[in-house]
Protein backbone atom coordinates (compact mmCIF):
# COMPACT_ATOMS: atom_id res chain seq x y z
CA UNK A 1 0.00 0.00 0.00
CA UNK A 2 1.36 3.23 -0.83
CA UNK A 3 0.04 6.80 -1.70
CA UNK A 4 1.18 10.33 -1.78
CA UNK A 5 -0.48 13.40 0.41
CA UNK A 6 0.18 16.63 1.43
CA UNK A 7 -0.36 17.43 5.34
CA UNK A 8 -0.18 19.60 8.18
CA UNK A 9 1.49 18.32 11.45
CA UNK A 10 -0.46 18.04 14.36
CA UNK A 11 1.84 16.42 16.79
CA UNK A 12 4.96 14.25 17.28
CA UNK A 13 5.87 11.60 20.16
CA UNK A 14 9.47 9.50 20.42
CA UNK A 15 9.44 5.88 19.11
CA UNK A 16 12.94 3.80 20.04
CA UNK A 17 16.38 6.03 20.44
CA UNK A 18 16.02 7.82 16.68
CA UNK A 19 12.58 7.53 15.36
CA UNK A 20 9.28 9.24 15.96
CA UNK A 21 5.57 8.74 15.74
CA UNK A 22 4.27 11.45 13.39
CA UNK A 23 0.26 13.10 13.57
CA UNK A 24 -1.03 15.05 10.26
CA UNK A 25 -3.96 16.51 8.94
CA UNK A 26 -4.19 15.41 5.56
CA UNK A 27 -5.95 17.11 2.67
CA UNK A 28 -7.22 13.33 0.88
CA UNK A 29 -6.99 10.81 3.97
CA UNK A 30 -7.38 12.70 7.00
CA UNK A 31 -5.74 12.40 10.27
CA UNK A 32 -3.42 10.02 10.00
CA UNK A 33 -0.63 8.48 11.67
CA UNK A 34 3.15 6.63 10.54
CA UNK A 35 6.61 6.24 11.91
CA UNK A 36 9.11 8.47 10.76
CA UNK A 37 12.62 6.97 10.89
CA UNK A 38 15.37 8.92 11.93
CA UNK A 39 12.12 11.18 13.03
CA UNK A 40 14.57 12.71 15.84
CA UNK A 41 17.77 13.15 13.94
CA UNK A 42 18.68 16.82 13.69
CA UNK A 43 17.63 16.94 9.91
CA UNK A 44 14.25 15.93 10.53
CA UNK A 45 13.13 17.63 14.12
CA UNK A 46 13.06 21.15 12.39
CA UNK A 47 10.57 19.90 9.67
CA UNK A 48 8.71 17.49 11.97
CA UNK A 49 7.06 20.54 14.23
CA UNK A 50 2.99 21.31 14.62
CA UNK A 51 1.96 23.82 12.07
CA UNK A 52 4.29 22.92 9.58
CA UNK A 53 3.03 21.95 6.36
CA UNK A 54 4.65 18.91 4.70
CA UNK A 55 4.67 16.25 1.60
CA UNK A 56 3.86 13.26 2.61
CA UNK A 57 4.60 9.63 1.36
CA UNK A 58 3.10 6.74 3.13
CA UNK A 59 3.48 3.05 2.43
CA UNK A 60 2.88 -0.02 4.58
CA UNK A 61 2.49 -4.14 3.75
CA UNK A 62 -1.71 -3.88 4.59
CA UNK A 63 -3.96 -0.62 4.96
CA UNK A 64 -5.25 -1.28 8.60
CA UNK A 65 -0.92 -1.14 9.57
CA UNK A 66 0.64 1.97 11.24
CA UNK A 67 2.83 2.32 8.11
CA UNK A 68 5.70 4.39 7.12
CA UNK A 69 6.38 8.06 6.79
CA UNK A 70 8.37 10.03 4.44
CA UNK A 71 7.79 13.89 5.04
CA UNK A 72 9.41 16.52 3.47
CA UNK A 73 8.62 20.43 4.15
CA UNK A 74 6.56 22.67 2.05
CA UNK A 75 5.90 25.21 4.07
CA UNK A 76 7.43 25.59 7.56
CA UNK A 77 5.50 27.44 9.51
CA UNK A 78 6.58 26.60 13.28
CA UNK A 79 9.13 28.96 13.43
CA UNK A 80 7.44 31.91 13.01
CA UNK A 81 4.24 30.42 15.45
CA UNK A 82 6.55 29.81 18.39
CA UNK A 83 7.16 33.27 20.05
CA UNK A 84 3.55 33.89 20.04
CA UNK A 85 1.50 32.15 23.36
CA UNK A 86 -2.17 32.81 20.96
CA UNK A 87 -0.40 31.00 18.22
CA UNK A 88 1.17 28.18 20.24
CA UNK A 89 -2.26 27.38 22.32
CA UNK A 90 -3.97 27.80 19.18
CA UNK A 91 -1.94 25.22 17.34
CA UNK A 92 -2.73 22.72 20.22
CA UNK A 93 -6.25 23.57 20.30
CA UNK A 94 -7.18 22.83 16.59
CA UNK A 95 -4.58 20.00 17.30
CA UNK A 96 -7.55 18.39 20.08
CA UNK A 97 -10.71 19.20 18.21
CA UNK A 98 -9.27 17.56 15.02
CA UNK A 99 -8.63 14.35 17.35
CA UNK A 100 -11.98 14.39 17.88
CA UNK A 101 -12.62 13.40 14.47
CA UNK A 102 -11.83 9.09 13.56
CA UNK A 103 -8.46 8.70 12.42
CA UNK A 104 -8.42 8.51 8.66
CA UNK A 105 -11.81 9.92 7.61
CA UNK A 106 -11.67 12.46 5.01
CA UNK A 107 -12.41 16.16 5.81
CA UNK A 108 -10.70 17.89 2.48
CA UNK A 109 -12.83 21.17 3.56
CA UNK A 110 -11.47 21.20 7.18
CA UNK A 111 -8.04 20.37 5.78
CA UNK A 112 -8.34 23.62 3.65
CA UNK A 113 -10.01 25.69 6.35
CA UNK A 114 -7.09 24.59 8.66
CA UNK A 115 -4.41 25.55 6.64
CA UNK A 116 -5.94 29.20 6.53
CA UNK A 117 -6.14 29.34 10.06
CA UNK A 118 -2.88 28.16 11.11
CA UNK A 119 -1.45 30.79 8.03
CA UNK A 120 -3.11 33.78 9.71
CA UNK A 121 -1.97 32.56 13.81
CA UNK A 122 0.15 34.82 13.75
CA UNK A 123 -2.21 37.94 14.01
CA UNK A 124 -3.87 37.70 17.57
CA UNK A 125 -6.63 40.21 16.16
CA UNK A 126 -7.54 37.50 13.70
CA UNK A 127 -6.74 34.35 15.52
CA UNK A 128 -9.72 34.34 17.76
CA UNK A 129 -12.46 34.52 15.07
CA UNK A 130 -10.99 32.26 12.92
CA UNK A 131 -10.89 29.64 15.70
CA UNK A 132 -14.11 30.36 16.88
CA UNK A 133 -15.37 29.37 13.49
CA UNK A 134 -12.98 26.73 12.94
CA UNK A 135 -14.91 25.09 16.30
CA UNK A 136 -18.07 25.39 14.39
CA UNK A 137 -16.76 23.79 11.05
CA UNK A 138 -15.80 20.74 13.50
CA UNK A 139 -19.25 20.11 15.39
CA UNK A 140 -20.84 20.16 12.11
CA UNK A 141 -18.19 17.89 10.82
CA UNK A 142 -19.11 15.87 14.11
CA UNK A 143 -22.48 15.61 12.40
CA UNK A 144 -23.44 18.52 15.66
CA UNK A 145 -23.62 21.28 13.62
CA UNK A 146 -25.86 24.79 14.55
CA UNK A 147 -28.17 26.55 12.01
CA UNK A 148 -27.37 30.47 12.67
CA UNK A 149 -29.23 30.92 9.37
CA UNK A 150 -32.70 32.15 10.27
CA UNK A 151 -35.12 31.83 13.47
CA UNK A 152 -36.19 28.92 14.49
CA UNK A 153 -39.49 30.44 15.45
CA UNK A 154 -40.40 32.84 12.60
CA UNK A 155 -38.03 32.07 9.66
CA UNK A 156 -36.56 35.57 9.61
CA UNK A 157 -33.00 35.65 8.79
CA UNK A 158 -32.59 39.53 10.24
CA UNK A 159 -32.20 40.58 13.63
CA UNK A 160 -30.55 36.95 14.91
CA UNK A 161 -29.09 37.89 18.47
CA UNK A 162 -29.62 34.60 20.10
CA UNK A 163 -28.84 30.80 19.65
CA UNK A 164 -31.40 28.04 21.54
CA UNK A 165 -29.50 26.11 23.91
CA UNK A 166 -32.28 23.32 22.84
CA UNK A 167 -32.26 23.73 19.85
CA UNK A 168 -28.85 24.69 18.09
CA UNK A 169 -31.01 27.56 15.72
CA UNK A 170 -30.69 31.24 15.75
CA UNK A 171 -33.28 33.19 17.25
CA UNK A 172 -34.37 36.60 16.53
CA UNK A 173 -34.07 39.71 18.92
CA UNK A 174 -37.93 39.60 19.30
CA UNK A 175 -39.03 35.96 19.51
CA UNK A 176 -36.35 35.20 22.08
CA UNK A 177 -36.98 38.23 23.88
CA UNK A 178 -39.30 36.29 26.37
CA UNK A 179 -36.58 33.69 26.91
CA UNK A 180 -33.58 35.64 26.53
CA UNK A 181 -31.87 35.54 29.99
CA UNK A 182 -32.16 31.32 28.97
CA UNK A 183 -30.64 31.88 25.71
CA UNK A 184 -26.90 31.84 24.10
CA UNK A 185 -25.69 35.06 22.20
CA UNK A 186 -24.84 34.84 18.53
CA UNK A 187 -22.19 37.08 17.81
CA UNK A 188 -22.61 39.10 14.67
CA UNK A 189 -19.32 37.91 12.97
CA UNK A 190 -20.51 34.55 13.10
CA UNK A 191 -23.74 35.32 10.77
CA UNK A 192 -23.38 34.08 7.34
CA UNK A 193 -22.47 37.41 4.55
CA UNK A 194 -21.69 39.31 8.07
CA UNK A 195 -18.18 40.74 7.04
CA UNK A 196 -17.88 42.25 10.89
CA UNK A 197 -14.82 41.70 12.34
CA UNK A 198 -14.90 40.25 15.86
CA UNK A 199 -13.82 42.27 19.19
CA UNK A 200 -12.47 40.33 22.18
CA UNK A 201 -16.46 40.29 24.05
CA UNK A 202 -17.11 38.64 20.61
CA UNK A 203 -14.91 36.07 20.09
CA UNK A 204 -15.35 35.00 24.32
CA UNK A 205 -19.37 34.91 22.84
CA UNK A 206 -18.26 32.61 20.18
CA UNK A 207 -16.52 30.55 22.43
CA UNK A 208 -19.33 29.98 24.94
CA UNK A 209 -21.41 29.29 22.05
CA UNK A 210 -19.41 26.44 20.53
CA UNK A 211 -17.97 25.21 23.74
CA UNK A 212 -22.07 24.74 25.38
CA UNK A 213 -22.23 22.47 22.22
CA UNK A 214 -19.43 20.67 22.59
CA UNK A 215 -19.98 19.76 26.03
CA UNK A 216 -23.27 18.60 25.28
CA UNK A 217 -22.60 16.28 22.63
CA UNK A 218 -18.94 15.54 22.52
CA UNK A 219 -17.30 16.03 26.07
CA UNK A 220 -20.08 14.89 27.97
CA UNK A 221 -20.84 11.70 26.27
CA UNK A 222 -17.32 10.85 26.35
CA UNK A 223 -16.18 11.04 29.15
CA UNK A 224 -13.52 13.64 27.87
CA UNK A 225 -12.71 17.28 29.58
CA UNK A 226 -12.86 20.42 27.60
CA UNK A 227 -9.08 20.85 26.91
CA UNK A 228 -6.87 22.88 28.49
CA UNK A 229 -5.17 24.67 25.22
CA UNK A 230 -8.71 26.14 24.83
CA UNK A 231 -8.57 27.63 28.34
CA UNK A 232 -5.18 29.05 27.53
CA UNK A 233 -5.91 30.40 23.65
CA UNK A 234 -8.57 32.57 25.26
CA UNK A 235 -6.19 33.32 28.67
CA UNK A 236 -3.26 34.36 25.93
CA UNK A 237 -6.10 36.23 23.81
CA UNK A 238 -7.24 38.64 26.68
CA UNK A 239 -3.40 38.96 27.58
CA UNK A 240 -2.99 40.17 23.99
CA UNK A 241 -6.03 42.65 24.43
CA UNK A 242 -5.38 43.77 27.76
CA UNK A 243 -8.64 42.29 29.22
CA UNK A 244 -9.02 40.97 32.62
CA UNK A 245 -7.21 37.83 32.84
CA UNK A 246 -8.93 34.68 34.31
CA UNK A 247 -9.06 33.61 38.23
CA UNK A 248 -8.78 30.93 39.61
CA UNK A 249 -11.50 28.76 39.78
CA UNK A 250 -13.21 31.16 36.81
CA UNK A 251 -13.78 29.08 33.66
CA UNK A 252 -12.26 30.38 30.32
CA UNK A 253 -15.39 30.46 27.93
Amino acid sequence: MEWRDEGIILGTRRHGETSAILEVMTRAHGRHLGLVRGGRSRRLQPVLQPGNKVDLIWRARLDEHLGMFQAEPLEMNAARLLDSAVAVYGLQLLAAHLRLLPERDTHAGLYETLAVVIGNLGDADLAGELVARFELLVLDELGFGLDLTRCAATGTRSDLVYVSPKSGRAVSREAGAPWHDRMLPLPAFLQRGVSLRADQAAVEDAFRLAGFFFARHVYEPRGMEEPGARGGFLAALRRHHGATPVLPGETAA
